[in-house]
């Protein structure tokens, strides 16, 4: 597929309307269900009141419930995009004709409890939240609301990858599997300039001229850095450059920007060793799954040599996609992640299951 073709798939992702055809086997549910927890504690104190999370369910369960992915959201990203931009389903990278798939909405975008839908607790009174949070109300959505105390695998892109590494050390014995893709266990101090960046434009704006203009204003600084330089120059003429970037603004321009912003502030704030005082050998010790972890040479967004770092601290296998497009090279190279994933999750490792109390 020419990577003009693939661009135009990727910039539907906020244009789409999310349309399942009547009597579909795609979907066990043909909407986003939703799990009360009530007053949700965060980590830092603070009560998300009336919590909800939002998910999506397709596949078949299996007897024993031993063919269940769970799959978590990337930034501003929902479990219906993840079936629309066509990652779940039959035969696709997260494949339901073979496992029973649950893609859960994390905190903060739009669909799950977040700053934008909060009735008691709206906008700048919303509660910021981490990923481990994010992980923790997964926990209890598939333990208290769905009885499912033991999963195959966890598989996450970006954001998604992230909530990967903390679901390997926080409950290190309730998954086989874990693959987390493009996404590190935490987040650089290089990488913290770029969310400081999209924060202060966020911040500033959002007071002043509303939503609109805020995500309007931080899509050429998140553009420059999802793609790469080669990329955008060969895909972007100088003189199609006003119409391209009008373009990007329109479609980032119907994201919350509360939302986006405490979704940023979550990966800023994001690191699996804090339990483990900074030690990335006690973390490594924690983790039981078999791991596999994907990288990319030339994804600007996340540092490969965080995620390979800890990669070889748990003997997990490593594998790299070409990266062309930048941090997007998991829509660019998509067949070869796809085989990666499946090849991985097919294969008969032993496991030893202990007990799934949180760690």
């Amino acid at each position: 597929m020419p990577c003009h073709v693939k661009e135009i798939r990727l910039h539907v992702l906020v244009l789409l309307t999310f349309v399942f055809l009547a009597g579909s086997n795609t979907l066990a549910n043909d909407s986003v269900q939703y799990a009360n927890l009530g007053d949700f504690q965060l980590d830092n104190g603070s009560v998300i009141r009336d919590c909800r999370l939002g998910y999506l369910t397709t596949g078949t369960l299996n007897a024993e419930k031993s063919n269940i992915i769970l799959v978590p959201t990337w930034l501003a990203g929902t479990s219906k995009e993840l079936f629309a931009l066509g990652f779940i389903g039959p035969g696709k990278l997260f494949d339901s004709s073979k496992y029973f798939i649950i893609a859960v909405d994390s905190f903060g975008n739009g669909v799950s409890s977040s700053p934008s839908n909060s009735r008691n607790q709206p906008g700048k009174d919303f509660p910021q939240f981490s990923i481990r949070d994010m992980v923790r109300a997964q926990y209890l959505l598939l333990t208290e609301k769905m009885n499912i105390h033991h999963v195959y695998a966890v598989v996450g892109i970006s954001m998604g990858s992230m909530q990967t590494f903390e679901w390997m050390v926080f409950y290190p014995d309730f998954m086989d599997r874990c693959v987390p893709i493009l996404g590190g266990p935490w987040t650089t101090s290089h990488e913290m300039l770029f969310w400081s960046a999209q924060l202060g434009i966020l911040e500033n704006i959002l007071e002043c001229k509303g939503s609109r203009e805020a995500m309007k204003a931080l899509t050429p600084l998140h553009v420059m850095q999802v793609w790469t330089r080669d990329y955008r120059t060969k895909n972007t003429s100088p003189s199609g450059f006003s119409a391209f970037l009008a373009g990007e603004q329109e479609k980032f321009s119907v994201y919350d920007a509360a939302d986006w912003a405490s979704q940023v502030r979550a990966i800023m704030s994001h690191d699996i060793l804090k339990n483990f005082g900074g030690s990335r050998v006690k973390a490594a010790e924690t983790v039981r799954a078999k791991c596999l972890i994907i990288t990319s040479e030339q994804d600007q967004i996340t540092s490969m040599k965080e995620a390979r770092t800890f990669a070889c601290l748990i003997h997990a296998d490593v594998l790299e996609l070409n990266g062309a497009c930048g941090h997007f090279t998991f829509f660019c190279d998509h067949e070869k992640l796809k085989k990666m994933v499946h090849s991985f999750l097919s294969r008969n490792v032993r496991t030893t299951r202990k007990d799934t109390g949180k760690r």
